[in-house]
């Protein structure tokens, strides 16, 4: 049997043990892996030196090295992280919309567990402890198959993970990893139905649309982020720099950050010289179309690939629109349904821009950056979904949950 096969098996078997923890049970073991987690921190980042000297060597970017990097403060950060899991409430067992029936019966929806959940990811190693701590709270048991850049991470996270639940009496088969970090045991992981309830990928376009090309178990589609800012003409000239900036330079390697800015065609004289002054001082590659360059020379002509593109880079792609109505339209073409952000004072516009752009997350003046489970008060997240069945935008607890309709009768017979 493969190493897949018995994990699968293993964690079939044990799957009963974590979906009856009471919540106490739960958020014991959690602060326990935050208490480890510190306690290894020098294992770990030896652990991660290991794959960033590896990452160097074959020529990966900078923004990727940084979602790479493991740091001591990034290591309390998943530790804080699993704290705030453990505060958040638990909920299995919730019972949702009990109504009385008219012959006396009482139905009602009971919050459960998915089960195992599945989850293929690429270079982030802080998502072997998010996808954890959420997938335990939720009374599941999870098998990881991270990507072969973060693989020495990602083992001694596991190990930190597993040593752990052996400490709270718990079968370690609850969180377990794929050390195989071949296409084919992602191809495998695809196939596993008999296990896996569901297969959530978390990563690239190319990895996310392999899994929804291939998978025969269900998925649940994270997205890419390819997010716009469209500053109006009635908008705050500095409280538009200031977002752009943040929202395209803060972390260039994430799927919340900037990477196309819509100008209206009323300010775009007035603003963009300074806007663009201030993303060149930060070594940002300008591609806009030929009125950008009309207005400021130092820009590479755009061509239709460019607005398609998420470039997890210091690159943005700049056009201008004639008014609010070019720039929805643009977006909902253009854009992957992640975050989109409206910079106005006009309030009509505000609420046309989040009545009619088509995305999981919609701002008015405010930073794309801030989709993210912890920004949303979710503790962490399993990704940002930018499907519509089941979750949508990004994924905490109860997106980690199922239903069962729960029957309340006295006798009643049909």
């Amino acid at each position: 049997m493969s190493e897949l096969y018995n994990k699968g098996k293993s964690a079939k078997k044990i799957k009963s043990k974590v979906q009856i923890l009471s919540t106490n049970e739960k958020n014991n073991t959690l602060l326990k892996v935050a208490e480890n987690l510190i306690k290894n921190s020098n294992y770990i980042l030896k652990s991660n030196s290991i794959d960033i000297h590896e990452a160097r060597k074959q020529g990966l970017k900078d923004s990727l090295l940084d979602r790479l990097l493991l740091t001591e403060d990034r290591i309390l950060s998943m530790a804080s992280g699993l704290k705030n899991i453990a505060a958040l409430n638990d909920p299995i067992g919730e019972i949702i919309n009990m109504k009385q029936m008219p012959n006396g019966l009482r139905i009602g929806k009971k919050r459960v567990p998915i089960g195992i959940i599945g989850i293929i990811y690429e270079s982030r190693p802080n998502v072997t402890i998010d996808a954890f701590g959420l997938c335990f709270k939720a009374g599941n048991a999870v098998i990881l198959r991270g990507g072969k850049e973060a693989i020495n991470s990602n083992i001694a996270l596991m190990n930190v993970i597993q040593n752990s639940l052996e400490e709270m009496n718990l079968p370690k088969e609850i969180a377990q990893i794929v050390e195989d970090t071949s296409r084919e045991s992602a191809y495998e992981l695809m196939k596993m139905n008999e296990f896996l309830d569901v297969l959530i990928p978390r990563g690239g376009a190319a990895l996310i649309k392999s899994v929804v090309e291939n998978s025969t178990v269900p998925v649940i589609e994270t997205g890419t982020g390819n997010c716009h800012i469209f500053v109006d003409k009635s908008a705050d000239f500095e409280m538009a720099m200031q977002i752009v900036e943040n929202a395209k330079t803060s972390r260039t390697g994430v799927c919340n950050a900037c990477e196309k800015l819509l100008v209206h065609q009323d300010i775009a004289g007035e603003f963009l010289p300074d806007m663009l002054d201030r993303l060149k001082s930060k070594d940002v590659e300008i591609r806009g179309d030929q009125t950008v360059k009309a207005i400021y020379d130092d820009v590479v002509i755009a061509d239709e690939t460019d607005w398609h593109t998420e470039y997890l880079d210091l690159i943005i792609g700049v056009k201008v629109v004639k008014d609010i109505n070019e720039a929805i339209d643009h977006i909902n073409c253009y854009g992957t349904g992640h975050s989109e952000a409206i910079i106005t004072e006009n309030y009509t516009n505000s609420e046309k821009f989040l009545s009619e752009v088509d995305a999981a997350a919609v701002y008015v003046n405010a930073s794309t950056r801030f989709t993210d489970g912890e920004e949303f008060g979710f503790g962490a997240e399993i990704g940002i979904s930018t499907q519509k069945l089941h979750a949508r935008g990004p994924m905490g607890l109860e997106e980690l949950t199922s239903i069962k309709y729960v029957i309340y009768g006295s006798g009643q017979i049909r």
